[in-house]
């Protein structure tokens, strides 16, 4: 019997994705005896044609030959999931969403009409049907693994979407905006890293992206009254998922100073 075949793709992004895949180690020596790995230049040399079970494809759609990938990929692709920040919501490049890609192009090359780009940078779901999503900057390792078991055994992965606050209670955590004052959009952001950043004392920056109706309209204020200007909440929110609904500039309440 043929064993399914997975291929792992590479848009606009850092590669820190595929490199959780290969963090895996010990897992992934058994995971490939499960599948055969048809396509992954991170790590093989191995280009094999599909069609294929699962892809799983890291980064945003940034060139108009990002958006006619996908889509041969979409076609190819039983199963296709998304993984990170880049192609779950544009990632940190999505700030260009909110200038204008003409004057970076202009000030970073000495050539800019060489530069063949999009105006804006756009999850993979903007663009064909995605059949999972994995969050994070990068994915977690634990996540992805529970993924690609699930997707084997034929049932439906268990991803939690509850938020930061769901995995500090569990691990015991004392809430560090209560305790501390410490700012932390932990109660907005989906969980899935293990609240790593609120168990060592530092706020939560969102690397995993909002939750579903985020209630950014409450937190804002809190982390004003924490101490927050307004320049640094902009900036907590403009990181790898800026361009998410509920942490995009379009999709926030007012900024505690405006008008």
């Amino acid at each position: 019997m043929a064993r399914p075949k997975l291929a792992v793709w590479k848009l606009a992004s850092c590669d820190g994705c595929q490199l959780t895949l290969l963090d895996c180690q010990d897992e992934l020596l058994a995971l490939a005896a499960e599948v055969d790995i048809v396509h992954f230049a991170e790590a093989t040399k191995t280009d094999l044609p599909g069609p294929y079970d699962v892809s799983l494809v890291e980064g945003s759609v940034t060139t108009p030959d990002d958006a006619e990938r996908v889509r041969r990929i979409r076609e190819q692709s039983a199963t296709l999931v998304t993984i990170g920040a880049c192609a779950t919501s544009g990632g940190i490049q999505a700030l260009r969403n909110f200038a204008d890609v003409a004057e970076f192009t202009a000030a970073v090359y000495a050539r800019p009409d060489y530069i063949e780009t999009l105006a804006t940078s756009t999850a993979i779901a903007d663009h064909v049907t995605v059949d999972f999503e994995l969050r994070g900057c990068p994915i977690d390792k634990r996540q992805l693994l529970e993924l690609i078991t699930a997707l084997l055994a034929g049932r439906k992965p268990q991803i939690p979407a509850h938020s930061v606050c769901f995995e500090c209670k569990n691990r015991g955590n004392t809430c560090i905006m209560v305790a501390h004052g410490t700012p932390c959009l932990g109660p907005v952001t989906q969980a899935g890293c293990g609240a790593i950043c609120p168990s060592y004392n530092r706020g939560c920056y969102g690397c995993f992206g909002p939750v579903a109706n985020p209630n950014t309209a409450s937190l804002i204020p809190q982390l004003a009254r924490l101490g927050m200007s307004e320049i640094a909440i902009e900036r907590v929110f403009s990181t790898f998922n800026v361009a998410a609904p509920g942490f995009s500039p379009d999709s926030r309440p007012a900024r505690p100073g405006d008008a």
